[in-house]
Parts: C-alpha cells; sequence; structure tokens
C-alpha cells in the first residue's frame, strides 16, 4: 500500500534566509514610520485631497533613502514583489510582501489595511490628474498639450483643428505676443469646445526671470541681392528687388522677390517699365537695376549681377527732359553679428548696459576677449569663482575666473573647435550659482491679472524653492473668486535638488502639477543626466500622486520639419509615463499632434507608468 508523501522539511538555511529578509522589511517599515512622523507638519498642511499622497510620498523618502538592491534580488528570486513599483502605494506593497514572506516561513500572517493600497494609489493619481488637466480623453489616458503659435490669435479654423485633433490643453506662452492676442485665442477656443463638444483646459505660462544676453553691437545696414543659379552654379535668373516708399516696408511683397528697398527721395510711382535705375553699390561696383513692373506706388525691379546696397545708397535715373534724377534708399536693418566665441576666449559678462563687442577680427586665430550685458545684472552679485556658466541652451560653455568691479570674467571652455556665434537674447545658465532674483518678474506681475480672469491652470517657470510657491498663492490670492490649478516647472538644478520640498509645497494646493522642462534642466543638470533626472522626477510625482507634463522637444523635428527623427519617435512613446506631453509650435504641428495621439494611444496597451503590460503580440 503506497504511503502519502511527506512535504520536504524546510532547509534551515531557507529559513534562516526568509528570517533575515522579513528582518530587512521590518527595518524599513519602521523607517516608513520615522519619516512619516519627522514630515508630520508638513502633511497636516497638505490640501485634503492630498493628504493620503503627502503620507505616501514621505514613505517614498524613506524607502528610496536606502539602497536596497540587494534585498530586490532576493525577493526577486522568490518570486515575489522587488518593491520596483512601490511608487503609489509604499506602505501597502512592504505590508503584502512581508506577509508573503511570513506565509513562506509558515507563519501566520494577518495583513493590516495601508492606505493608500493598489487600488487607492492609482485612483488618487487619476482624480488629481481630472482635477488639473481635465476629464480623460475618449481614447487615452495621457493628455496632449499645444503651444499657441501667434497664428491662433486670427486663424479660427487651425483652433478648432487643433481640438478636433486631440489638443486636451491649449498653452499659452506669455513671453509672446500680448493680451489682445491671447484673449482672441482663448474665443477661437470657446467656440471650438462648443462646436466639437470637447473640453479643453486653458493653460498660461508666466514667462519668468529668464537670464538672458543683452544686445550686441550691430553690423552695417547692408542687403546683399544674387542672382538666382542651378546647381552648377549657373546664372538662371536676374536678382528680383521690391521698391516701396518709406515706412511701407511691412507690405507683404511679391513670393519672387529677393528683398525689399525703402526708398526716401524720388516717386516710386513715377516709374516706368524698362527703366534703368544705376547705382555704386558698398564695394564701389557700378551696377544697374531695370525696371520690370509698376503697380501704384510700388516697383518691382532687376539685377544682372551680384550687389550690396546700403542706406542711403542713391539710384539715379534720366528723365524725359534728359536731366538725371535721385532716388534715394531708405534706412536698412542692420545685420546681426553674433560674437564668435573659442575654446580659450575670455567673455566678460557686464553689469553696466553695453553693446557686446569682440576683440576678434575676421580671420583672426588667436585668442580674442569679448563683452556682453545681460538682461538682470543683478545676477552678477551671486557669482563666484569656479562656477559654470552655459550660453545658448548649452551650446557653449565656460568657468568663472573672477568677479570684480561688476564683471564676471569667464573663460570659455565649450564651443565647436571653429568657434560657435553667441547672439543677443540667447539664454544663460547658471547651474552652480544660488541667486537671489524673485520669481516674478515686473512683466508677470503685470500679466497675473489676465492669466488669473482667463487660465484654468498657471505654469510657474524658474521656481526654484517653496517660498516661490507661497509667494505665487499670495499674488493669486489677490483675484477672488477663481481657483487655478498651478505647474512648477522643473528648469534648475536647484529646483531639482528641492523637488520633495517644491512638491510638499504644491500639495497644499487642490490642484497642481509638475512639468520636465527638458531644456533647461539638461543644460543646468548636464547633457549626460537628463535621463536618470527626468526619471526620478517622475517616480517622486508618481509617490506624491501628482500629474506631470513632458515637456521641450516632443517631435519637435516633426512640428518644425514636417519629418520625424526616428529618436524622437521612441521619445514620444517613453512620453506615456507622464500624464500630459506637451507639443511645441510649428508649421507642422497638425500632423505632430495626429501622430503623437496615435503613438499615445498604441504605447498604453503596453506600458502604464514604470509597469509593462503583457498584451498579447502578434506574431
Amino acid at each position: 500500500m503506497p504511503t502519502e508523501e511527506k512535504p520536504p522539511a524546510e532547509h534551515p538555511s531557507e529559513s534562516k534566509r526568509l528570517s533575515h529578509l522579513i528582518a530587512r522589511l521590518d527595518e524599513i517599515q519602521v523607517s516608513l514610520a520615522v519619516s512619516e512622523a519627522t514630515l508630520a507638519t508638513k502633511l497636516e498642511q497638505a490640501d485634503p485631497s492630498y493628504r493620503a499622497s503627502a503620507r505616501n510620498l514621505a514613505h517614498y523618502l524613506a524607502l528610496r533613502r536606502q539602497d536596497i538592491r540587494e534585498l530586490q534580488d532576493e525577493l526577486a528570486r522568490l518570486g515575489l514583489s522587488s518593491l520596483g513599483r512601490a511608487e503609489a502605494h509604499v506602505m501597502a506593497t512592504i505590508d503584502s510582501v512581508r506577509g508573503a514572506l511570513y506565509g513562506l516561513a509558515g507563519h501566520g500572517w494577518k495583513l493590516s489595511p495601508s492606505s493608500p493600497n493598489f487600488l487607492e494609489g492609482r485612483a488618487l493619481l487619476e482624480e488629481h490628474t481630472r482635477a488639473l488637466l481635465g476629464p480623460r480623453p475618449q481614447r487615452r489616458s495621457v493628455r496632449i498639450m499645444v503651444t499657441m503659435p501667434t497664428e491662433a490669435a486670427s486663424d479660427y479654423r487651425l483652433v478648432r483643428e487643433l481640438v478636433a485633433g486631440g489638443m486636451d490643453c491649449m498653452r499659452i506662452n506669455c513671453a509672446y505676443d500680448d493680451e489682445r492676442a491671447w484673449a482672441r485665442m482663448i474665443e477661437h477656443l470657446t467656440r471650438a469646445k462648443v462646436e466639437l463638444g470637447r473640453d479643453c483646459r486653458v493653460v498660461m505660462d508666466l514667462a519668468g526671470p529668464k537670464l538672458r544676453v543683452g544686445p550686441i553691437e550691430p553690423g552695417p545696414e547692408v542687403i546683399r541681392f544674387r542672382q538666382g543659379r542651378d546647381a552648377l552654379g549657373r546664372v538662371t535668373r536676374p536678382a528680383r528687388i521690391w521698391l516701396v516708399p518709406a515706412g511701407q516696408e511691412g507690405l507683404k511683397p511679391p513670393t519672387d522677390v529677393d528683398g525689399v528697398l525703402p526708398v526716401t527721395k524720388g516717386a516710386v510711382g513715377s516709374l516706368q517699365v524698362s527703366q534703368v535705375l544705376a547705382f555704386t553699390d558698398a564695394r564701389g561696383a557700378r551696377r544697374k537695376l531695370t525696371v520690370s513692373s509698376v503697380v501704384g506706388e510700388l516697383a518691382v525691379v532687376e539685377c544682372d549681377q551680384s550687389s550690396y546696397v546700403t542706406s542711403g545708397t542713391e539710384l539715379r535715373r534720366k528723365n524725359e527732359a534728359g536731366t538725371t534724377e535721385i532716388l534715394k534708399i531708405g534706412v536698412l536693418p542692420a545685420l546681426r553679428m553674433p560674437i564668435l566665441l573659442k575654446p580659450g576666449d575670455t567673455l566678460i559678462l557686464s553689469r553696466e548696459p553695453c553693446l557686446g563687442r569682440s576683440t576678434r577680427q575676421d580671420g583672426d586665430r588667436t585668442a580674442a576677449e569679448a563683452t556682453v550685458s545681460c538682461n538682470m545684472p543683478e545676477v552678477l552679485d551671486d557669482v563666484r569663482s569656479g562656477e559654470r556658466v552655459w550660453f545658448d541652451d548649452g551650446k557653449i560653455g565656460g568657468v568663472i575666473k573672477g568677479v570684480d568691479a561688476g564683471r564676471a570674467r569667464i573663460e570659455i571652455t565649450q564651443a565647436a573647435p571653429a568657434g560657435s556665434k553667441l547672439a543677443e537674447n540667447k539664454g544663460i545658465n547658471l547651474p552652480d550659482s544660488n541667486l537671489r532674483i524673485p520669481c516674478f518678474t515686473r512683466k508677470d506681475l503685470e500679466d497675473l491679472p489676465f492669466v488669473a480672469a482667463h487660465a484654468d491652470l498657471i505654469e510657474m517657470s524658474f521656481v526654484r524653492e517653496p517660498r516661490d510657491i507661497e509667494q505665487l498663492e499670495a499674488q493669486l490670492a489677490r483675484f477672488a473668486g477663481r481657483t487655478l490649478g498651478i505647474v512648477l516647472k522643473i528648469e534648475t538644478r536647484r529646483a531639482f535638488e528641492n523637488l520633495p520640498e517644491l512638491v510638499f509645497a504644491a500639495m497644499r494646493h487642490p490642484a497642481a502639477g509638475v512639468m520636465i522642462a527638458r531644456g533647461d534642466l539638461a543644460v543646468e543638470c548636464g547633457w549626460e543626466r537628463l535621463a536618470e533626472v527626468q526619471e526620478e522626477i517622475l517616480w517622486i510625482c508618481e509617490a506624491a500622486h501628482l500629474p506631470v507634463i513632458w515637456a521641450t522637444q516632443v517631435l519637435e523635428s516633426l512640428a518644425k520639419k514636417g519629418q520625424p527623427s526616428r529618436a524622437e519617435i521612441t521619445d514620444a512613446a517613453m512620453a506615456e509615463r507622464a500624464e500630459c506631453v506637451m507639443l511645441n509650435k510649428g508649421p507642422y504641428i497638425l500632423e505632430a499632434l495626429k501622430a503623437l495621439d496615435d503613438i499615445l494611444r498604441r504605447m498604453q496597451a503596453h506600458q502604464v507608468k514604470k509597469t509593462a503590460m503583457l498584451r498579447r503580440l502578434r506574431w
């Protein structure tokens, strides 16, 4: 008669391993409780809708202050959760794994109710996202935000097509256009929402204290005209120039002309077809213009040779009496002359207003010294020797070698070998400097009444510390009757380093979120760190059940040129882990919107936050 088999006795080493894992999780759970107690004041200050989320963030911070990689490996070998997806429900995950370990060890265990649990964590994030960004779209979970071009103020059809194409948030950048244009954009949106029966939030982005290069000494007032040529350099047509009375340069020229010349002296309308205008160009070369057409006070002339025309150039013509009559060219726009900087050059950042200039001459290969001013000279009080400086989105970099008499002397260390051009109004980043500039500019304060009256949520640029959020709330309190959602744009190294404190401060607000402004953030933290930095922001915000907006250069080549790169398609797919993705303006923005909508709908079947979804594959 066969005997009943008994289960094999637990190996002593296995029992010891389970006990060790249980003890390790006990230690972690204690650290979570300590963190919650330490941060009790911040948790109490959270809005009621964020109270559980604030507690979960406190738990997550305690968990991530420890290196648990070995523990994760041990748990995974047992087929248990490795805690790698605990962000939204930290304590519940720890409790669940402890219960499983107790079961494997043969001990009784009763799970204690933890909040937020697995279902509550996901529900809280969805609730907070809906409060900030509006209802979930029908076909996808991730919202799409689109930055408005100036044309949106005059082109209702564009706005309507964007709403119809899936735009969930209209973003107005207050650094551009004006209140009149913003109002027209919002009017168009309101009309489109009614016609299409779709919801779409209005997002307004305060420009903030963006540090920029001051004006640079302009070049000569000259325009160059050249003939049309084929691929072999052979002339195929003459240069065509539009002559207009001075003051009418803003008129839209014909599509087939190569430039516009204003005329201050002499009647353009009195010209006759085939009449010749002789002049001497900037090089002393004798040239001729032949009139090809005259319409009213406007004329098109042609030139068979390349020429350089400057302000004040005299055009000479023979009248019917045989005498010479003069038409004089008016003031031409000065050429923009960026400063060429090479590694080893010295750049002086000056407190005093000045026109930027360089000692380098054309063809000079020796090290040069250049001087520029900046739009916020007070930052020179906060910079120190040894700190890094970046210009133009990281294209040019340097190190401060000294600060004295209102000047910072910078050694250029990063530039193209042949030199990189620094133009006026380009951005300046000081990632190592503790800047004390105010979080709001005068323009921001002037824009706030309109924003408070028309926006659903407000984006706060260059936020650095919790008191910046407090100042925003104090400003918004002046406008009673509406509660705006707030979005913290994380675009400086200091903001990233202060991220947990900023998130706790944001959770005092009933509707809040974070934008990963990857442009400035990459410059501030280093391009090589951007991938891990954006991951950490996503993790912290998921632990706080705080919606994230993934921004900067999403499908940029597609929006601007009509053709995406392979890399940006992958980037757009990765953006599915955020709650909203931002598209910037461009001529092909409708195509970019359609592509992003398709990518996000496809990816939500494969990925939810950090979790890969095992949808059936069709091989």
